[in-house]
């Protein structure tokens, strides 16, 4: 039985023995922050511990799809956790643009932890002139 850390009204921590019941999702989802310069979208997302090769990441003219991985460096037992935090499996996360993008022209890097997918917005004006028939 795994132990936990208690806080009492006297602001005292103690040790103490507790069931534990596992709260972690089938799969995890990501936090993003998603901003624009004057001719990109930009896409960042903290994702430390995750290995660029277990990302996949998808881009259309309108949506990013980021999935992924992320796998412990060694092999815990449930029991032997005091806490756990940390979302460790599958993650995927799906955004959509708030404009066009050259899904061509888009890069993704990581760097310290952090992945950047830079979008080029559309220059095109997606105007079509029709004529009456």
């Amino acid at each position: 039985m795994p132990n936990y850390l208690e806080e009492d009204e006297n602001m005292e921590v103690t040790l103490t023995s507790a069931k534990k019941e596992s709260h972690q999702p089938t799969e995890g989802h990501l936090t993003i922050d998603v901003f624009q310069t004057e001719d990109e979208v930009v896409i960042q997302s903290t994702i430390a511990g995750v290995d660029a090769n277990d990302l996949d990441i998808s881009v259309t003219n309108d949506m990013v799809t980021i999935k992924g991985k992320r796998l412990p460096e060694q092999k815990i037992k449930p029991s032997d956790y005091y806490w756990q935090e940390l979302y460790w499996g599958p993650f995927s996360r799906s955004i959509i643009l708030p404009v066009d993008v050259d899904a061509d022209a888009s890069k993704a890097s990581m760097k310290n932890g952090l992945l950047q997918i830079r979008l080029p917005k559309m220059n095109k004006i997606r105007t079509k002139k029709i004529k009456i028939s």
